[in-house]
């Protein structure tokens, strides 16, 4: 293959592209990716993938046109990670939970230009006008028949000549949740994609040997750019359509798992789900989306898990925080490990140390009680928000990318997050962090997972209440839950009412609070979102 022969012999630009092609030199035969009764092995995942990018090409595909995917976890959605970047394109994953209006939304904000969509998600397409794109079809069936199938069988298996100029070209465009008004599409760069995917590998140890869970969506921040790590190590993936927790235990069992991430409330499933039971290799789970609460965490150790702790945002490619262990708390009671785990910790070593600030962008002090906002810097910030100026420089003022959440710096150096600046509870002047009341209320026995926000009081202003789940076949009444935490809480800290229910989440596991506070607020004035 010529070589360009006008760049510096030092350097070569990164893209996580280059991933896949040395994966498929050193370890072809190996198995990359595992879906149902389906093996590809690298050699065929970089065919598919070279194929993909061939006819996306020969399709009319130019430079940093948007390619849209709306499917679940399936090879297709991981091919497409490679395949796009390598036709030269820029990959928009879409949210597969999403409405029609809100699919939409992204398709014509991005200016997509093609869109793949899984057979099962395509009513979701069809109230959409698509006539200014190039529609595909993925039955997921890995048949010649199948749509997608066909479109990679009219496609070249040689690789197609890299069209990239500078690593900070954008790779990828990921939308956020947009609660606060409609989703702004968060660029991530190749060098940035590339730099975060090390990152992961270094801080989840993953090897060649290493098994991937596709229990996080990747559409979610490109998967936390584990789409590119684990190919990195020529590790192997395990396709998962859909999040299922008796599923997720035989695949841990029988494909020999070592690895995968997912929220809290993923975690919560498993350990209580039947077919739980103490493991005979330790499996290594990260978890972020929102804090894990000190007691599941020591639930998940008492698995033979090993959690590791993270922290980050859309704009950071997923996590930006690991809470890096020391081996001195290894003597510790379990209990007091999981607390000093469920703290977010420090940056990636890919990345500045993470701040916590005040409102003039001074430290606060490292005491653990003084409560600022955390802000960061470094390789895995995004390049900016796709055509909307204004709110990217006003989420990098001061030279910093500013989270949107509070916490407080420790005297170690590790920042714990109090709460969303929309979350924190204002109580007759006092602030109310949610998350150390729902923590509480998560350590009762009964009790399986919970949300606390603020609700309107005559008097005090604001006041917690907590919407509870409780575990199968275990009950407890409001006055117990509130007495409960009086025991362990201030006691204007403690809820004054409990609301027993099933929790409204987001696809990724987070806890739509606004969802919670409009029923609480409606009339009232409170911001909801």
């Amino acid at each position: 293959m010529p070589q360009n022969t006008t760049q510096p012999v030092y350097r070569t630009e990164l893209t996580p592209v280059s991933f896949l092609r040395r994966s498929a030199y050193v370890l072809p035969d190996k198995v990359a990716v595992i879906h149902g009764d389906r093996r590809y092995t690298h050699r065929q995942l970089e065919e598919r993938v070279n194929r993909l990018a061939s006819h996306l090409r020969a399709a009319g595909l130019q430079k940093h046109d948007r390619v849209a995917f709306l499917c679940p976890n399936i090879p297709p959605m991981l091919e497409a990670h490679f395949g796009v970047p390598a036709a030269g394109g820029i990959l928009v994953s879409i949210n597969t939970r999403l409405s029609s209006a809100e699919i939409e939304y992204i398709l014509n904000h991005s200016g997509a230009t093609f869109l793949f969509v899984d057979a099962e998600l395509e009513p979701l397409v069809d109230p959409i006008d698509t006539s200014n794109l190039q529609v595909i079809r993925i039955d997921d069936t890995g048949a010649p028949d199948d749509p997608y199938e066909a479109y990679l069988a009219a496609g070249s298996p040689d690789p197609v000549e890299s069209w990239l100029e500078n690593e900070e070209e954008p790779i990828s465009m990921n939308y956020t949740s947009g609660t606060t008004g409609q989703p702004k599409g968060v660029l991530y760069t190749y060098r940035g994609a590339y730099l975060n995917a090390l990152g992961e590998i270094i801080e989840t140890g993953m090897t060649f040997d290493s098994v991937y869970l596709w229990t996080l969506p990747m559409f979610h921040c490109n998967g936390w750019c584990f789409t590119w790590a684990v190919t990195a190590v020529g590790a192997t993936h395990v396709c998962l359509r859909q999040v299922d927790a008796g599923q997720i235990w035989d695949l841990i069992k029988n494909e020999g798992v070592t690895h995968y991430n997912g929220a809290p409330t993923v975690q919560v499933m498993l350990v209580n789900h039947p077919k739980a039971e103490r493991l005979e290799r330790p499996v290594t789970v990260t978890i972020a989306a929102s804090p894990p609460s000190p007691t599941l965490l020591g639930q998940l150790k008492e698995l033979n898990f090993r959690p590791i702790h993270v922290y980050g945002l859309t704009e950071t490619y997923g996590p930006h925080t690991i809470c890096e262990w020391h081996e001195e708390w290894d003597e510790l009671p379990i209990e007091e490990q999981a607390r000093l785990n469920a703290r977010q910790g420090q940056a990636y070593l890919i990345a500045d140390l993470v701040r916590v600030v005040d409102d003039d962008m001074k430290n606060v002090p490292r005491d653990a009680q003084t409560i600022g906002e955390v802000v960061m810097r470094g390789n895995n910030l995004m390049k900016g928000y796709f055509e909307q100026p204004e709110a990217t420089a006003q989420a990098f003022r001061g030279g910093w990318f500013h989270s949107g959440d509070l916490g407080v710096w420790h005297p170690d150096g590790y920042i714990e997050l109090r709460d969303r600046k929309k979350d924190i509870i204002i109580s007759g002047g006092e602030n109310i962090s949610t998350i150390e009341v729902e923590q509480v209320v998560a350590s009762h026995p009964s009790v399986l997972e919970c949300a606390v926000i603020a609700i309107p009081d005559e008097k005090w202003g604001e006041r917690p209440k907590a919407f509870v789940t409780l575990k199968e076949n275990q009950t407890a009444t409001e006055t117990e839950i509130i007495d409960f935490c009086r025991e362990r809480l201030a006691h204007f800290k403690c809820p004054v009412a409990v609301e027993f229910c099933n929790l409204p989440k987001t696809s990724t596991g987070k806890v739509q609070k606004y969802v919670l506070r409009e029923k609480e607020w409606a009339g009232r004035g409170k911001l909801i979102n």
